[in-house]
């Protein structure tokens, strides 16, 4: 009997749970438009929490005791506390049952009490209860509960692809459903098919994007702690945090930034369905994909000027990007023409990023931009100290641009130094070639050492590219002729002077002139390399001076700002201090003196008729002031109430 009285109620907890169930693929395909859930995520929470601490209090949570607690806690409606349950019930969000109250009036008496998903279970008595469905149907599920665009509940798409589910009036005409019949996939899904970019050359730029997010992510980790909450998965299907981001990164799993940035989404997403949409930490979740999509746009405008802003090498401004950027003459509203370069043009208005220290950016009309080629004379500039630094930089930044001199990385660095190094040693073994046949005109019999004649000093300062110096040995090999092994031995350079021939002297001069040529061409390419360096070594110098000025100079600032403001602060104390202490003092001394007034007030007389001060008695009590009152209040009642005797 018992289970017959249970029954009922198990079946339709059973039948209400039963639409969210994983469906089959073909009846997704067939189903377009579904209701996968009615319920607002923050009323679920809160009902959640009301049932909890009811639960706690080891009450029935009951219809009565949920709506007096959201009437009083969150401000709502008894209706529509009772509309937001029955669409939980009917999500699966909330279970329904029949609870037989154990105490107070209505000890034995059928309620209907609501559980959380998964209590019933641990809490229930009832056999049955435990063949009930388990809490892992909710990780089954292959789509979301909620719009991927507006984060809230109702009639939805399914995409074939993802887990994600839009609303039909959420979609831009070309991605709605043209035929019930037909698949239909994602706006995410179809951007993510499109080509893709080098995957080493992504996962470098998606890094420095992630190290921004973790640094803005900061306050939402802060305030943001509940993904470990055991409801989280009944609102959140896909979790996704920061760190697991940047793994993905690191492990080059990311095929295109369009499913970078969907990560970035379905951050937001998750954090409007957790903590609603009007919280703060959806405003951070916001703030923060606004700024990742905006990384993004960087990125796809110029590759290389967002990995060298990055990444910030020497002179980083200075190297020209590919395709190269206009340069041109800008002016800001209050400043006058600036060198700059042009990033993009938009109808009357043209993005440009100026030289100098800071590199700023703005948005300048056309009519305020002038070529590049412009006189600098006819732009009547204020010659400042910046300008001039600006100008250096544009400088340097076109002689890059006639050089050719573009940024790499050390990867490219090391294969072209690779190449170099075959292409000189290739070089050395072709000269050796073409001097062996000089070599077999002179006597067979020759037995010179070339490794023991005498040192060449001037070799030491070449680096190991450079061979050129070690090239004359052979010459000498070629220059010996008559002389036997034991001469050759004890003499080699009397035997060389002696016994060379005219044709190997005009060889050897002729050789001497051309390495001679190589070596001092060599020797101006390592001064003008040492020159660059030194300048290179002492501008970085100047500049980490003046950064390290810059830095002391504003932490003196701020310290002396953080003096006055604690001194400002304490003063401002000490003032509201004083402040108060003398106006509990006025008070006090007011209380006093009402309660004086009022004592000495209880204990005069007053005039029945006009309330004055009463100086003539009549009976128990009744004065008055004036014999004038006395007679006018006689006549009008007094006569006949007075109790004074006769």
């Amino acid at each position: 009997m018992f289970l017959m009285m249970w029954a009922p109620h198990v079946l339709l907890w059973a039948l209400s749970s039963q639409p969210f169930m994983p469906r089959h693929r073909s009846e997704q395909v067939m189903a377009r438009l579904t209701k996968r859930r009615q319920a607002d995520t923050k009323a679920i929470q809160h009902l959640w929490a009301a049932i909890e601490i009811i639960r706690n209090q080891k009450q029935i949570a009951n219809i009565d005791r949920i709506t007096k607690y959201m009437s009083r806690v969150h401000g709502m409606h008894p209706k529509e506390t009772t509309r937001q349950l029955s669409l939980a019930v009917k999500d699966g969000l909330v279970v329904e049952t029949l609870t037989v109250g154990c105490k107070g009036s209505k000890a034995g008496i059928e309620q209907e009490g609501y559980w959380l998903p998964g209590d019933e279970i641990a809490y229930s008595m009832q056999p049955f209860f435990r063949t009930a469905a388990p809490n892992k149907d909710w990780e089954t599920e292959n789509h979301d509960w909620y719009c991927f665009e507006c984060h809230l509940p109702g009639e939805v798409l399914i995409c074939d692809l993802c887990f994600r589910v839009y609303h039909s009036k959420c979609l831009s005409d070309e991605y709605r459903l043209r035929d019930s019949s037909s698949h239909w996939q994602c706006p995410v899904c179809r951007s993510i098919k499109k080509k893709n970019t080098n995957k080493q050359e992504m996962s470098t730029y998606l890094r420095f994007i992630v190290s921004r997010m973790k640094e803005r992510a900061i306050d939402l980790n802060k305030k943001g702690k509940d993904n470990k909450h055991p409801m989280y998965r009944r609102l959140v299907h896909s979790a996704v945090d920061v760190p697991t981001i940047q793994e993905k990164v690191n492990e080059g799993k990311y095929r295109s930034y369009e499913e970078f940035k969907a990560d970035a989404q379905l951050l937001l997403h998750n954090t409007v369905i957790f903590y609603g949409a009007d919280s703060e930490q959806a405003d951070i979740a916001r703030m923060l994909y606004k700024d990742t999509c905006h990384e993004l746009d960087e990125l796809q405008l110029c590759k290389n000027c967002f990995y060298l802003s990055n990444a910030r090498p020497d002179n980083w401004f200075c190297y020209p990007c590919i395709p190269n950027h206009e340069l041109v003459w800008a002016k800001m509203k209050g400043f006058g023409f600036w060198p700059a370069k042009v990033l993009q043009k938009e109808d009357n208005q043209v993005d440009v990023r100026f030289f100098g220290h800071h590199h700023q950016r703005a948005w300048i009309p056309s009519e305020n931009i002038q070529d590049i080629t412009v006189n600098v004379h006819r732009l009547h500039v204020k010659r400042s100290m910046g300008w001039k630094r600006a100008c250096d930089e544009l400088e340097l930044h076109q002689r890059f641009l006639r050089e050719g001199r573009f940024w790499k990385s050390k990867n490219e660095d090391r294969g072209e130094e690779e190449a170099e190094s075959s292409i000189s040693s290739t070089s050395n073994e072709q000269l050796k070639v073409t001097q062996e046949p000089r070599a077999k005109k002179g006597r067979r019999n020759q037995s010179v050492e070339p490794k023991k004649e005498e040192p060449e000093p001037e070799t030491e300062a070449v680096s190991s590219s450079q061979e050129i110096p070690t090239m004359p040995q052979p010459i000498e090999k070629v220059s010996v002729s008559t002389q036997t092994k034991k001469l050759s031995a004890s003499s080699p350079r009397m035997l060389h002077r002696s016994t060379q021939t005219s044709g190997d002297g005009l060889c050897q001069s002729v050789c001497h002139d051309k390495y001679t040529k190589i070596f001092n061409d060599f020797k101006d390419r390592m001064k003008s390399d040492h020159k660059r360096e030194t300048e290179r070594v002492v501008r970085e110098a100047l500049e980490k001076l003046r950064s390290e000025m810059e830095e002391e100079k504003r932490q003196a600032v701020n310290k002396a700002v953080a003096n006055m403001q604690g001194e400002m602060d304490r003063k401002c104390k000490q003032v509201k201090e004083k402040c108060k202490e003398e106006f509990v003092e006025e008070i006090k001394k007011l209380a006093t003196q009402h309660k004086q007034l009022i004592s000495q007030t209880k204990k005069k007389q007053w005039c029945y008729n006009c309330e004055e001060e009463a100086m003539y008695h009549c009976c128990w009590n009744t004065s008055y002031c004036s014999i004038k009152c006395q007679q006018e209040h006689w006549h009008a009642e007094h006569k006949r109430t007075c109790r004074r005797k006769r």
